[in-house]
């Protein structure tokens, strides 16, 4: 049977994993609660959701100590973001939340984002070092010149809808696959400033999308609580050792058991588990009452 230590390990993992690499919080908690502890994707979601949004808030602090944010970026971002995840959250509640597709679209949804993010992290240094190309020896005033075109806004506000859309739906995508949709688009911006935007963005994003899955009843405080507990001092100690282990080699073994995680999810996603003769007979008996 699990229990709280399990749990506790299991935010040890995750944090250390985090502190080191910067990646792998939402990305590795939830398959973690779903593949390793059976816990329902919805729960699994929901709770990685606000477990991700309390554990990035410190982060997020630190970023804006040392004025590493694009606010410009936050806030365009969060317009797009934030209402996607209302209206992904409105669907999955009044569309998908009774029918027996929902922990296979949840679980498909996951995989999916789950690969990317694998690809993102496996392939990272490679991508900058393509895009280092186009990046120009002169940085002064750059928040003014990246909103000058309408067009890059309505980039940045298309990126946000699907971010809000995937993140709501599986928890995965606000860290490592928002840093490299950034990287992308900006070019030119220091990579200090790409994640210290994607943090701050990410804290708001999980932060709406928990607050929307627990109105559900999608989130269990309890292991909130023990994932909590292990993973915190876990992010410090990961943190401070990071600069004397072998990051790019951590790095990689993460991205390609994401992938793998991922494709995993996608072949076998969860399904409903089938109604049997005795649960049918309770449920038209309840409906029967109900009527009456």
């Amino acid at each position: 049977m699990v229990g709280p230590l399990e749990f506790i390990l299991a935010g040890v993992l995750v944090g250390f994993c985090v502190g080191i690499t910067g990646v792998g919080g939402g990305s590795l908690m939830t398959p973690i609660l779903i593949s390793l502890f059976r816990i329902e994707p919805h729960i699994a979601i929901g709770t990685d959701l606000l477990y991700a949004a309390i554990s990035k808030f410190c982060g997020s602090l630190v970023h804006a100590r040392k004025l590493n944010i694009v606010w410009p970026i936050v806030l365009w971002l969060a317009l797009g973001s934030i209402p996607a995840s209302f209206a992904t959250h409105w669907v999955l509640e009044h569309y998908l939340s009774q029918s027996t597709h929902y922990k296979a679209v949840l679980t498909t949804v996951l995989g999916f984002m789950l690969t990317l993010t694998g690809i993102s992290i496996i392939f990272r240094a490679q991508i900058e070092k393509f895009f280092s190309r186009f990046r120009k020896p002169e940085v002064s005033d750059q928040e003014q010149a990246l909103f000058a075109n309408p067009r890059r806004r309505f980039y940045i506000l298309f990126m946000g809808i699907v971010l809000g859309i995937f993140v709501t739906l599986s928890s995965v995508g606000a860290g490592a696959f928002g840093i490299m949709a950034l990287i992308l688009m900006f070019p030119n911006l220091p990579m200090i400033r790409i994640i210290g935007s994607d943090v701050v963005h990410a804290v708001l994003l999980t932060l709406v999308a928990g607050l929307g899955h627990m109105s559900s009843g999608n989130v269990d405080f309890t292991l909130l609580m023990w994932l909590l507990v292990g993973s915190i001092p876990a992010i410090i100690v990961g943190t401070l050792i990071s600069s004397r282990l072998p990051e790019r080699i951590i790095r990689k073994i993460l991205g390609i058991t994401l992938f793998a995680l991922g494709i995993n999810f996608m072949l076998h996603p969860v399904k409903a588990k089938p109604v049997t003769t005795s649960e049918s007979a309770v449920i038209s008996t309840v409906e029967k009452t109900h009527k009456i």
